[in-house]
């Protein structure tokens, strides 16, 4: 009986590891991202917001790959990405004048990725043996988190650029390590 029901699972997982691309892709996107954010010199406050906007969006998306393409815990990635959606939302509906809250909230959108990340790394943890890089990943944006939301900087659109960056760099070598390691368990199928 036992060996029926993981002849399903591990086709699921063999067929799943094919698209082991994608997160090549998402690790390339979330790297440029990271490399434009980190280039900008005077960035305007109208800009930060839809870049930040963008990043969430871009989150949302994976996490609603990884519920569709979950064999277990789907549900959890769907509340990730429902969240980064609406963070997404608050970001873009008028930069202009939510830059501030967005800067005083950014302890709190950086703990809602944080915490993703962690769910996430141990979710993979008996598939993956890399699934360490994504936890030490999210405690460093834990601690990013933490440490934004006791910033009271004057320059607050460069500390938001900057912590961007370094998340959305951060979710790209995750992501490239974790293109890898799904590679990996399919070969292993």
């Amino acid at each position: 009986m036992e060996s029926s029901a993981r002849g399903p699972l591990a086709e699921a997982a063999k067929q799943a590891s094919r698209l082991w691309w994608l997160w090549l892709v998402f690790g390339a996107v979330w790297s440029v991202i990271a490399v434009v954010i980190l280039q900008f010199d005077d960035a305007s406050i109208t800009t930060v917001g839809v870049l930040i906007g963008l990043m969430f969006f871009v989150a949302a998306l994976q996490a609603a790959a990884g519920a569709v393409l979950a064999a277990r815990h789907g549900w959890v990635y769907g509340v990730f990405a429902f969240l980064f959606v609406i963070a997404g939302f608050v970001t873009l509906i008028s930069p202009e004048d939510t830059f501030a809250a967005l800067a005083d909230i950014l302890g709190f959108l950086f703990l809602i990725v944080a915490v993703s990340w962690i769910f996430e790394a141990f979710m993979w943890r008996e598939e993956n043996e890399f699934w360490w890089v994504g936890l030490i990943g999210g405690v460093l944006m834990l601690v990013l988190a933490f440490w934004t939301a006791g910033q009271f900087f004057i320059d607050k659109e460069y500390l938001l650029l900057v912590f961007a960056g370094i998340w959305a760099l951060m979710r790209g070598i995750t992501d490239f390590v974790r293109a890898f390691a799904i590679r990996e368990i399919g070969r292993q199928l």
